[in-house]
């Protein structure tokens, strides 16, 4: 599997939109192509993926992509090993890096805090995770690109939005919704989603279902 936002596949190879809100897509066929690169962002080998086998950008922005190789295939090809998901939401204050392919360059800082709701345009997003001021002043192309954690390794949520121009909770500029409605905006500042719901689908033969049993995301 490969993790990027749900509003990444819309458009281009993927073919439709982006996810409406509300929207879940489960398994899609979709074949399309896309890199495998080394960690100084040169490519290393091509993947292909099979299909959409989940994508939302309802309470998170995530999408899960099947490839049509095992990752045992993969490591033996490459010697990559797939980073590892987290299973529990991150905390303010932890130490954070995001990767970008697309830039091939690496953002660091902490997590500010946990907003308990992002309003972009149609789209609401809970639980979402505020960069702190410097160091992830990320930038378009960027979206999809995990975060994770230098302490442990894994990732523990996924990049997906910026408030470009200080706008209010128009598409790319997200405004913040607090615990009692009140509205906010801070120009400038980067978001993430939560990925740790994903491991709440995963049933007892390893297997990604909406249908399992504790299974919290959209459906």
């Amino acid at each position: 599997l490969v993790l990027t936002n749900g509003h990444c596949t819309g458009g281009g190879v993927f073919g439709g939109g982006m996810p409406n809100p509300g929207q879940v897509i489960y398994k899609k066929i979709q074949s399309f192509n896309m890199k495998l690169l080394k960690h100084d962002g040169s490519s290393l080998a091509g993947l292909r993926a099979t299909q959409i086998l989940y994508a939302t950008m309802t309470d998170t922005d995530a999408a899960l992509l099947e490839l049509n190789q095992t990752y045992a295939q993969i490591e033996a090809a490459t010697g990559i090993k797939p980073l590892l998901l987290s299973d529990v939401p991150p905390k303010p204050g932890d130490a954070m890096d995001i990767p970008s392919g697309y830039w091939k360059r690496t953002y660091s800082c902490t997590i500010e805090a946990t907003v308990p709701g992002l309003r972009e345009g149609g789209y609401s997003f809970v639980n979402s995770i505020r960069y702190s001021p410097t160091g992830c002043e990320v930038i378009g192309g960027t979206s999809g690109s995990p975060i994770v954690s230098p302490v442990s390794g894994e990732v523990i949520a996924i990049n997906n939005t910026t408030n470009e121009d200080g706008d209010r909770c128009t598409m790319n500029n997200p405004c913040e919704i607090d615990a009692s409605g009140g509205v906010s905006v801070l120009h400038g500042r980067g978001y993430g989603q939560q990925i740790y719901t994903l491991s709440t689908c995963v049933n007892a033969q390893g297997t990604f279902d909406l249908a399992t049993s504790g299974c919290v995301l959209p459906k």
